[in-house]
């Protein structure tokens, strides 16, 4: 659960809040992760890039950065199902398809397309859903393209304001879109969505621009006032600060989850849906967060 995965130990020529763009020098992201499973405080570690039900992955290839994120549905614990295998499963092919070079830096829905095609021929049965967040910086244009199903979703900051961001995808209250594979005889009454439905985007981003990627756990628990409050004290572009910072975010949503007593995000949305709702929504949180940076080899 303390696992930091880290990714791009660059040096960083950039400056928080950004600086003019040069079209002739590729970018690069330096980012860290942090995360907690929801089952933390009884001790249960899970092995890999795995905070819980959440699963993530950041990857390099010479003409794109790619992270993801994707929320396993705890529902299928009810049917003997480890929600994790199906997130997690997820978010490593999606890596390994990156590595491979298997993939378009303009067409973040097709890494998720090819990467949930494959589950679904899988020799080895694979059965749960999840939500997704695919996040790509393509190195020469600094275009940041993205691919988000469900309520996992992206923060883009520029000098202390959110610039772009995801939006989420609800069926109705707290029922995402999400991939799913069911067993064949529950195929039609199990919700599944096309990967090609996810809410794809591209934004031009600066030197210096913060993109902070994360599960439900932590919008749920944190409004956009809090995270930037957080974002604040991140003071340079080393990694150790980046990291830091996405650990510091990741701890406040945790303790708020656990407040009875707070508004949280998660709680007005059930208001506003006529449900009489307070307090922190627990659940599984996994934040990263990157810095767009001078690419360095």
């Amino acid at each position: 659960m303390l696992s930091v995965l880290s990714y791009g130990r660059l040096v960083a020529r950039a400056v928080i809040g950004g600086l003019s763009q040069t079209d002739s020098r590729d970018y690069s992201l330096v980012s860290a992760s942090f995360g907690f499973g929801k089952d933390f405080r009884k001790g249960i570690l899970k092995k890999g890039t795995c905070y819980g039900d959440d699963a993530c992955f950041i990857a390099r290839h010479r003409s794109a950065d790619v992270l993801g994120v994707a929320d396993g549905v705890g529902g299928w614990r009810d049917y003997g199902v480890d929600p994790s295998q199906f997130s997690g499963t997820l978010m490593r092919t999606c890596e390994r398809l990156v590595k491979e070079g298997r993939f378009v830096p303009s067409n973040p829905v097709g890494i998720l397309t090819t990467s949930y095609y494959e589950l679904l021929q899988n020799k080895v049965p694979l059965l749960g859903s999840s939500t997704a967040c695919i996040v790509v910086l393509d190195r020469q244009s600094h275009r940041l393209q993205t691919a988000n199903l469900g309520d996992s979703g992206f923060l883009v900051v520029r000098g202390g304001e959110v610039v772009h961001r995801s939006d989420e995808q609800q069926h109705y209250f707290n029922t995402p879109f999400q991939l799913s594979i069911a067993p064949p005889e529950a195929e039609g009454s199990v919700l599944s969505d096309s990967p090609e439905a996810a809410d794809s985007s591209s934004f031009d981003v600066q030197l210096g621009d913060i993109i902070l990627t994360a599960t439900d756990g932590l919008f749920d628990n944190m409004p956009d006032y809090m995270i930037l409050q957080e974002l604040k004290k991140l003071k340079n572009t080393n990694y150790e600060s980046i990291q830091q910072t996405a650990k510091s975010i990741a701890e406040q949503a945790h303790v708020l989850a656990y407040d009875p007593n707070y508004m949280s995000p998660f709680a007005q949305f059930a208001c506003d849906n006529g449900l009489n709702v307070r307090g922190g929504k627990p659940d599984d949180i996994t934040v990263l967060l990157s810095i767009v940076a001078e690419y360095t080899d």
